[in-house]
């Protein structure tokens, strides 16, 4: 466990685990500008009090910042969809997604 007493400490424990989700997943190297999500990173655990910040393993840090790395990195997907795959998406949603293949 880390003892978190400044923004400095918390980017040091926080930017390893990031540029490793970076490196594991291509998703994220072409959605997500790594620099900017550190920063939103650095602000969002920066709201946890040192000690909440100690309780938290790396392992549960590891879970919490690739959970917010794959929100960021699909959010507005959906827009980017034509309205066939759409349509798909929607049926898929509703579980129809076979009827939709055999159709």
């Amino acid at each position: 466990m880390y003892e978190i007493k400044s923004d400095r400490e918390l980017v040091n424990r926080i930017s390893p685990i990031a540029d490793k989700l970076f490196q594991g997943n291509s998703l994220y190297q072409v959605k997500l500008d790594k620099e900017e999500m550190l920063e939103i990173l650095v602000s969002l655990f920066g709201k946890f009090s040192p000690d909440e910040m100690k309780a938290i393993s790396d392992n549960q840090l590891i879970d919490r910042i690739d959970s917010i790395l794959i929100l960021e990195a699909v959010s507005g997907t959906l827009n980017d969809l034509t309205p066939e795959q759409m349509e798909i998406f929607d049926a898929a949603v509703e579980g129809r997604w076979r009827g939709c293949l055999i159709s």
